[in-house]
């Protein structure tokens, strides 16, 4: 007669994985600023093209706010600050994902 003393063993691991949040430029609608200094505010700011800053403008408009750009955090402030000091409503929100 054999006797199996053969043992496996099974292990969880967990891995963490550095990633930096996805943030998001977000904004906001007013009834101040004008279509034209918002698509040129996205333009200069955002360095997005005419089309793109236009839509946007509409989407903020019509939904009452827009995520214009997105990336890390530390990216973002500086352009929500260059677009707050235009007096336009800006935020940047940490996606949920």
């Amino acid at each position: 007669m054999q006797n199996s003393t053969d043992t496996k063993f099974l292990e969880d691991v967990e891995v963490m994985t550095d990633t930096a949040s996805t943030c998001q430029l977000i904004v906001w609608n007013d009834e101040v600023n004008t279509f034209d200094w918002v698509i040129e505010t996205l333009m200069e700011v955002c360095g997005h093209s005419f089309e793109q800053a236009e839509q946007c403008s509409l989407f903020i408009h019509f939904k009452g706010k827009y995520a214009v750009k997105e990336g890390e955090y530390d990216k973002l402030k500086p352009l929500c600050e260059a677009i707050l000091e235009r007096g336009i409503n800006a935020t940047v929100e940490e996606t949920v994902s």
